[in-house]
Order: structure tokens, then sequence, then C-alpha cells
């Protein structure tokens, strides 16, 4: 363990800030009291220093520690309850806070402080225990390169080796060192996110180095690993306006020049909430996929389905999104029994999106109504009438159905009377 140079020679008066609640404040408190004790330095880092001065609210707190955080994570349980999750490979670990704590989010993650070695371009990093400078300058960007100690008379001390504050004053998102996107790639996605949320740029030097040796990295990565980067796109308030960005910078057509831009006509949509009377919540970052791939030919989705490694469930509303509305035209002037057994093939959050998406009065009467719509007749009463069982029973049940969805039949007795002519 080190003792660390306090660069800006500054305390941020955390009792004062904004962005902490009283009871994070509080947590704090006791992680700094238990880090003196043991003699263990530790830290706030990451989003929090960054966010503290841009004075946007915190809820993740990341602490790095100068020493083992899976033994320090269980000094936290021992001393203040709590269970701990830990993750040996990495020496990191998650405490779980006790319920009394009455805070969220209910757990924070500890970090052994670190530095890094990417054995190939692209490659999930080797990592050994380090200082907490070290750890700082393996990072992404210049602003998230910052932390703030927390134990003893330390409490508040900022450490800013790399001058994040000033980039973060001058509205700058700069790389720590020229390899960084080609040793992580993902970070492009980052800085992307950063630049479009806070309205900062990318810095000429960082700018440069988006280029076909960073993107040759790139194209080599997994699809799960590009997909968590999209998902992470598509939970962020401008989320359309980062996707453009990526794709001016060429990312999509490092991925296949048919990855679609995002229709500047469903941009509003992504914020829309399900009415109450559909029975049902939409995912945002679904209905950021359907919306983003509802115009591609299916053979689009398919590809992209696979090449991000999409799950089962998503690849099937993205296509079933696709084939949709290609097919409404047909559909245009059905009967509800029509539009329903269409429909009814297909998943809810599909049907939703495309309903945000043309505002076809149809396919809102099926979420809201006709998908519920049931006969009164069962099987059951179909067999006490001596029918025997097979194929048949489907028939007639799909036919009084569809007569219920049409205004064929409105009551019991109706129903009653046309299984008389089906018999």
């Amino acid at each position: 363990m080190t003792t660390h140079k306090n660069t800006h020679n500054i305390k941020l008066e955390l009792e004062n800030a904004r962005i902490l609640s009283s009871r994070q404040l509080a947590l704090l408190r006791k992680i700094a009291s238990l880090s003196e004790s043991l003699h263990i330095p530790a830290y706030l880092v990451g989003g929090f220093v960054r966010d503290y001065f841009l004075e946007k609210q915190v809820n993740d707190l990341d602490i790095v520690v100068e020493g083992d955080a899976i033994e320090f994570g269980e000094s936290l349980v021992k001393k203040y309850g709590g269970k701990l999750t830990p993750h040996t490979k990495f020496r990191t670990a998650i405490w779980n806070l006790p319920s009394s704590f009455i805070i969220y989010p209910s757990s924070l993650d500890l970090i052994t402080a670190r530095n890094e070695i990417y054995k190939t371009p692209g490659a999930l990093p080797t990592i050994k225990p380090s200082t907490i400078d070290d750890d700082l300058r393996r990072r992404d960007f210049t602003i998230n390169a910052m932390a703030v100690r927390l134990d003893g008379d330390h409490f508040g001390e900022l450490l800013d080796p790399l001058n994040g504050q000033d980039d973060l004053e001058k509205k700058l998102i700069r790389v720590l060192h020229s390899r960084s996107f080609i040793d992580d790639p993902t970070r492009i996605f980052r800085a992307v996110r950063y630049a479009v949320r806070y309205s900062f740029i990318l810095h000429p030097s960082s700018f440069i180095l988006v280029n076909p040796e960073s993107f040759a990295v790139l194209k080599t990565l997994s699809g799960e690993r590009i997909r968590h980067e999209f998902d992470l796109i598509f939970e962020e308030e401008k989320s359309v306006r980062m996707l453009a960005h990526l794709h001016e910078l060429g990312v999509f057509d490092v991925f296949n020049p048919s990855l679609p831009k995002f229709n500047n006509k469903y941009s509003n949509l992504l914020d829309a909430s399900a009415p109450a009377e559909f029975g049902f919540s939409a995912n945002r970052i679904t209905l950021g996929y359907l919306l983003w791939f509802m115009d591609s030919p299916a053979d689009v989705v398919e590809f992209f389905s696979k090449r991000f490694d999409f799950t089962s469930e998503l690849r099937e509303a993205a296509l079933a999104v696709a084939q949709l509305k290609n097919d409404l035209a047909s559909l245009t002037d059905a009967k509800p029994s029509k539009w329903t057994m269409r429909l009814e093939k297909v998943p809810l959050i599909s049907v939703y999106a495309l309903w945000l998406a043309s505002n076809q009065p149809a396919l809102k009467d099926f979420l809201v109504n006709w998908r519920h719509v049931k006969t009164t007749i069962t099987g059951d009463d179909l067999k006490a009438r001596g029918i025997p069982t097979g194929p048949r029973y489907k028939e007639i049940l799909f036919q009084l159905r569809s007569a219920w969805l049409d205004g064929d039949v409105k009551n019991d007795k109706e129903e009653e009377e046309l299984l008389n002519t089906l018999l």
C-alpha cells in the first residue's frame, strides 16, 4: 500500500453533496470506519466522482480497496451484516446490504485495486492486484479515472492523476492511451454513450483512434459482448441519438452494411408506456430492438439475430414484428377472427411495438379485447353430446370462437344454436 498524492489538493464535501442521500452518506461512513480500523485504503471510484462534478444523481457506489476486496467484504458482513457474493477469479465481491439499511440499490461492488494486461486485442484482460494509481490508469476515459478516498482523515480526498476534472469542464471524452480502443473496442460504444448523454465530444486525439485498426478488433468480438453494448444503449434516454452517432462513425458497417439505421419516425416511441388496459408491460430494451429491425427483411433480422447472439425470445419477437408489418396491408379489411388467428401466433411485445409504429386500431383491439374472447361451450360439452374426441373438437370450437369475435354470436343461446348447425 502506498500514500497517494491528492492531485488537486482538494477534498470533496460529501456531506453536502446533493447527489448523495443521507442513507448513502451513512453507508460510506461505515465503510470508511472499517477501512480505517483495518488500515486498508478505500476509495469511491467510477461514475460517482464524474457525476459528483456534473451534479447528477448516483445510485451505484463502487468501492476499490488497496487490499483484498473479498476479505474486506467479509469484514463488512461480520460488522454490519448482509451477505457477500465473492468472485474469486477477479478478487471482487458484491455486498448485499442488510435490509435494515433501507437503501437503493441494495448492494454495492467491492473491487481489489488492480492493473490489467490485454494479452491479445479485444480479449478480456488478465488482472493483477496493484495500487489505486494503477487501477485508475487502467480505466477507459479520463473522466472515469478519478477516485475519492474514504478512510480516516482522508475522507473526501480527490485523486485525479489524469486530469479528468479538466476534461469534464471542457466536456471532452478522452481515452488514456493510444491502444485503448484496440485493447477493448467496446469502449467505442461507451464513448458514444457518454458523449451523447452529457453532450460532450470525443477529443480529437481519441477520435482518430476510432479507425480501421480498432474496427478490425471490434469485428472479432462475440455477439454477446456486442449485444450487451446495444442493451446498455437502449437503457439510455437518448438511445436513438447514440445509435445515429455509432452509424456516423462507421460502426454499423463493421458488422454488416445491411444493419439498418434506426428509423427516426420511431424515435419517440421508446419512451411510451403500454396502457394499463393492455394488461402487460413492455421491456424498453426489447422494444428498442423491435423498433430498430421492424422495417427490415426477415433475412436481415435472422442474420443479426445470430451475429448479436439474440436470446431465442428476442429473435422470435424481432422476426415476428418484421413479418407482421409486411402482412398489415393484407389484413386491413379482415374480420376480427382473421386478425386474431394471425396475431395469436405473435409475441405480445411484437404486436404492441407494431401498434406504436402504425396506430392500427385492430392491433389495439386484439391486445385489449379479442385475445381474451373465449367460447362458453367447451370440449367437455362436446364430449357430453357424444362427439368422438379428435380434430373435430378443434374445428368446432374455432368456428364458435370466430362467431363470437365477428359478432355473429352475441349470447350463449345463439352460440348453442350455432353449435346445433355444426353437428
